[in-house]
């Protein structure tokens, strides 16, 4: 009995705790379970390293201890991860963003296009905005990124309109030069390169011109019609400020800002805080797949937001001088019919109660006061107000 409690002393405790459950049925007696109890106190103690090997030890189990956490490489894995750095590190040269909605049909096509027209361009990236798409439009963007990195995917909750996408696209785009065109292809991305020429001509936009416009008439007359106008009182003389297809440095598309339905007006923006704008005539295709997005409202629209575009880039820092100069005018025309009205009456007797005239210059007086008044409440609001950017549901992002 001693020489097996020796032996049982000289094991670790999980050693002794299993051979006395296996040598003793489950009622034990109280000697056995003194020996239980007693065999971790009996284990002979490990002689205590001294601190400097303690202290040399230590450093190795941190070693130990890290490349243990280290994930397993397979061959081949370390080059792989180097590729991918040297193809997303570093500074991109060109970034195209295109606004999309319900363009399944049409955005492989699309793709190859591209590829083909900037496949030796350098660093570049493809930024598909989806527009809300109800179709399988993001089916076929998530295939092409699994193709290729390069392309990027944003995608909003519903459908906020290609001013909206344009602005996140611009937020997100990292080249140094800038494309925009539509999914439908109808712009060329073959006309990619030109516009990239222009810019480093010194233009800091080119705008593309769809000089024969693959389009029926009843869009070709008022576009027409609508880029006449705009080009009268901007005093920017371009033929196309509504074309898809444009090219821009990288400082434009961080300081434009776009709202409502105001990409028509990208030029007329960039061209109001100082940048140089340009125009090439590029190739315009018939639509190829599906159906136009936009109906003869948008024109209507379109004009509205010329007086909004006009105003917000001439006056928006100084509207006592819009409203102020109206209400001069008004003023002095009610007070100049008015005045002429007394002189009849005081030089010739002439009653002022059946003359509607003069009622129109008193009229005339307290709409150009309310025009001066608006105007002394534009210029208090625009030097307290806080200009905050506005934000769009974005479902998901895929770079």
């Amino acid at each position: 009995m001693t020489e097996q409690n020796t032996e049982r002393d000289s094991q670790p405790p999980q050693e002794v705790e299993q051979s006395i459950q296996q040598s003793q049925p489950a009622e034990s007696s109280p000697r056995n379970q003194q020996a239980d109890v007693q065999a971790p106190e009996s284990k002979p103690a490990q002689p205590e390293r001294p601190p400097e090997q303690r202290e040399q030890r230590r450093p190795q189990q941190g070693r130990d201890r890290r490349q243990r956490q280290q994930p397993s490489q397979r061959p081949g894995q370390r080059g792989d991860r180097r590729e991918s750095h040297h193809e997303s590190g570093g500074a991109k040269e060109l970034s195209i963003v295109i606004p999309l909605y319900n363009e399944e049909q049409s955005l492989r096509e699309l793709y190859d296009r591209i590829r083909n027209a900037v496949g030796r361009m350098g660093r570049y990236e493809i930024i598909f905005i989806d527009d809300g798409s109800t179709d399988g439009s993001m089916r076929v963007l998530h295939e092409l990124r699994n193709r290729d990195r390069r392309v990027k995917i944003i995608r909003f909750r519903r459908n906020y309109g290609k001013s909206a996408a344009l602005s996140v696209g611009f937020q997100q785009a990292e080249g140094s030069f800038v494309i925009t065109m539509d999914a439908d292809l109808q712009d060329d991305p073959s006309e990619i390169p030109s516009l990239i020429n222009e810019l480093k001509k010194g233009f800091d936009l080119v705008s593309g011109w769809k000089k024969k416009r693959r389009d029926p008439i009843t869009k070709t007359i008022p576009s027409r019609f609508f880029n006449f106008v705009t080009s009268l009182l901007t005093g920017i003389r371009i033929h196309d400020f509504n074309c898809g297809l444009k090219g821009y440095r990288k400082e434009v598309v961080k300081e434009v800002r776009l709202y409502g339905e105001l990409h028509r007006y990208i030029p007329v923006l960039a061209h109001w805080q100082g940048f140089k704008i340009g125009e090439i005539v590029v190739q315009h295709h018939p639509r190829k797949y599906g159906k136009t997005k936009f109906g003869i409202g948008r024109f209507w629209k379109g004009f509205l937001d010329l007086l909004t575009v006009l105003f917000t880039t001439r006056y928006m820092q100084r509207p006592l001088h819009l409203f102020g100069f109206w209400g001069q005018a008004f003023i002095l025309a009610g007070f100049g019919i008015d005045l002429y009205l007394a002189v009849l009456k005081f030089t010739e007797g002439m009653s002022l109660s059946n003359r509607p005239l003069f009622i129109g210059g008193i009229l005339l007086i307290i709409v150009g006061v309310q025009f001066v008044s608006v105007g002394l409440l534009g210029e208090m609001i625009t030097k307290t107000r806080q200009v905050g950017e506005k934000e769009y549901s974005i479902r998901e992002i895929w770079k």
